[in-house]
C-alpha cells in the first residue's frame, strides 16, 4: 500500500488488514509517518510527536498479534489525540504557554479505552488556547491561507490531511463540527455524557463533550464506540448498554429516513453559498423533509450557552488567570473578565433553559429522524487570527444532542462545506447511520 492508496482506505479497511495480518501496524505506522513528513509543514496539525516511540508500540502491537494474544477492536490503528487530553509521560500543553514542559502521570479515561482497544496513540495536535478561541499555529489543509477552525484544529487537520485516519477532540461550542466542515471531514458530537471527560481539559463541564474525527460516518462509529461508557469521575456520565454504535451505523435503514430542515434564527449568518446549498439539498430529498421554523426561546440559545460557558470557564480557569494573566491571549483575557461579572442569578437561570429547548426539540423528533442544518456558516474564512464562528453549532451543544457534520458541497472556491445532522439524544447509532444513507444518496447523485 503506497500512500495515495492509504487516503482512499476507510478505517474500517485497515482495521480488517491489520487483524488479517495483511498489513502490519508498524509498516502502516510508517506510511502515516512519510505522509506527516510530507504535509506538516505547511498544515502544522502537531503539539507532539515523536516517530521512534510510535515505531516502537506499532512493533509491540505487532508481537502481540502473532504470539496469538487477543486483539483489540482498533487493533493498530493510529490516533490522534487533541492536546488538552492526559497522555502518560507524554507532554500535554493544553494549547498555553502556562503549561509548557507539562506532562501529566495518568492516562485520561478515553486514552486508556484506546489503548485498551490496541489502538496506536500517534501523538498530540494543536488545540486554541486552553480549547477556546485564541488559534493555534495549523493551518488548513485545503488551502493554507484559511483558518482550519477551532479548537479541535490540529485533529481536524491531521485527518483531512492524510496524516491518520481517525483523531479525537473536544467541543464546548462548536469545536468538533466546525473544524471538520472547515477540514472538508466527518465530525461526529455524540450525546453529552456518553464518553468520559476524567482526564480531560475542564473549561464548561455542563457543556464540554468528546467527539471524533474520521472520513466516513462508519469510521467515526467504529472510533466512538470504544470511548463510550461510565465513569465515576465525570458525573455526566451514567451506565448504560454497550452502544453498537458501528453496528447501527452499517445496517440498512428499515425505512427512508425522514428529515427535519431547520434553518435556525441565525440562518442570516450563513452565506449564500450555503444557503443554496442547504435549500437544493433539501429539494433532492424531496417529500422526505420538511422544514421546521424554531422561534422564540430558540434565538437565546447562542448568548445562553455562552452565558454558562464564561461562568464556568472564568471558575475553572481562575488557577491560569492566577498564575499569569499577562501570558494569555486578549481573547482569552476577554473570556474571563465576562465571566467574572456574570451575576449568580443569571447564570443558574442560563441552567434552566436547556430543558426548556429539549422539550421543544422532542416534538420536532416525533416527526423526524434527525434534523438536517447549517454546520458553519460557509466555508472557512480566508486569514488565521480567528477560527470562524460557531453560531450554527451552540445551540445542539447547549442541549446535548449529538450532532455528525458531512463533507458533501464546496463552495465556489473549492473549499469544502458541511451539512450537520442532529439527532435526538441517546439515539447516536440512529443518528450515524442516517449520515451513511445520506452521504450514499448524495455520492450515488453525484457519480450520475
Amino acid at each position: 500500500m503506497n500512500n495515495k492508496a492509504l487516503n482512499e482506505v476507510s478505517a474500517l479497511e485497515l482495521r480488517d488488514r491489520l487483524a488479517s495480518g495483511a498489513s502490519s501496524a508498524e509498516a502502516l505506522a510508517r506510511l502515516y509517518l512519510e505522509q506527516i513528513a510530507a504535509r506538516e509543514p505547511d498544515v502544522q496539525a502537531w503539539a507532539w510527536l515523536d516517530a521512534e516511540q510510535v515505531l516502537a508500540e506499532a512493533r509491540q502491537l505487532d508481537q502481540r498479534r502473532l504470539s496469538g494474544a487477543p486483539i483489540g477492536p482498533l487493533h493498530g490503528l493510529p490516533v490522534a489525540l487533541k492536546d488538552v487530553i492526559d497522555t502518560a509521560r507524554i507532554p500535554t500543553a493544553n494549547g498555553t504557554v502556562l503549561d509548557e514542559g507539562r506532562v501529566p502521570e495518568r492516562d485520561a479515561f478515553l486514552v486508556a479505552r484506546l489503548k485498551a482497544a490496541g489502538a496506536l496513540v500517534m501523538g498530540k495536535t494543536v488545540s486554541a488556547e486552553l480549547a477556546y478561541l485564541g488559534p493555534g499555529k495549523t493551518r488548513n489543509p485545503v488551502n493554507p491561507e484559511h483558518t482550519p477552525g477551532g479548537s479541535s484544529s490540529g485533529s481536524a487537520a491531521a485527518v483531512a490531511a492524510g496524516m491518520v485516519p481517525l483523531a479525537v477532540g473536544t467541543q464546548t461550542g462548536g469545536s468538533i463540527i466546525r473544524p471538520a466542515a472547515f477540514c472538508g471531514v466527518v465530525g461526529f458530537k455524540p450525546t453529552f455524557g456518553c464518553i468520559p471527560r476524567s482526564g480531560v481539559l475542564r473549561q464548561s463541564p455542563s457543556l464540554d463533550t468528546i467527539g471524533v474525527f474520521a472520513r466516513t460516518s462508519e469510521d467515526a462509529a467504529m472510533l466512538a464506540e470504544v470511548l463510550y461508557g461510565h465513569d465515576e469521575g465525570d458525573p455526566a456520565t451514567s451506565l448504560a448498554p454497550f452502544p453498537r454504535l458501528l453496528e447501527t451505523a452499517s445496517a440498512q435503514v428499515p425505512v427512508t429516513p425522514t428529515f427535519a430542515f431547520v434553518k435556525t434564527p441565525f440562518w442570516d449568518q450563513a452565506d449564500a453559498d450555503m444557503q443554496q446549498a442547504l435549500e437544493e439539498l433539501v429539494e433532492f430529498l424531496g417529500e422526505q423533509c420538511f422544514e421546521v421554523p424554531l422561534a422564540g426561546l430558540f434565538a437565546e440559545a447562542s448568548s445562553v450557552r455562552e452565558r454558562i460557558n464564561l461562568a464556568e470557564m472564568a471558575r475553572n480557569y481562575h488557577h491560569y488567570e492566577a498564575r499569569g494573566v499577562d501570558r494569555l491571549s486578549s481573547q482569552m483575557q476577554d473570556a474571563l473578565q465576562r465571566g467574572n461579572r456574570i451575576p449568580a442569578r443569571d447564570y443558574l437561570s442560563a441552567m434552566d433553559i436547556p430543558q426548556v429547548l429539549n422539550a421543544g426539540l422532542e416534538e420536532v423528533f416525533e416527526r423526524c429522524d434527525v434534523i438536517l442544518t447549517v454546520a458553519a456558516p460557509g466555508a472557512a474564512p480566508a486569514g488565521l487570527a480567528s477560527t470562524g464562528n460557531s453560531i450554527f453549532n451552540g445551540l445542539w451543544t447547549l442541549c446535548g444532542n449529538p450532532c455528525i457534520t458531512l463533507p458533501v458541497f464546496d463552495n465556489e472556491q473549492g473549499l469544502p462545506m458541511g451539512v450537520q445532522l442532529v439527532g435526538r439524544r441517546h439515539q447516536d447509532g440512529r443518528l450515524l447511520r442516517t449520515a451513511r444513507w445520506l452521504a450514499a444518496q448524495i455520492a450515488d447523485a453525484n457519480r450520475g
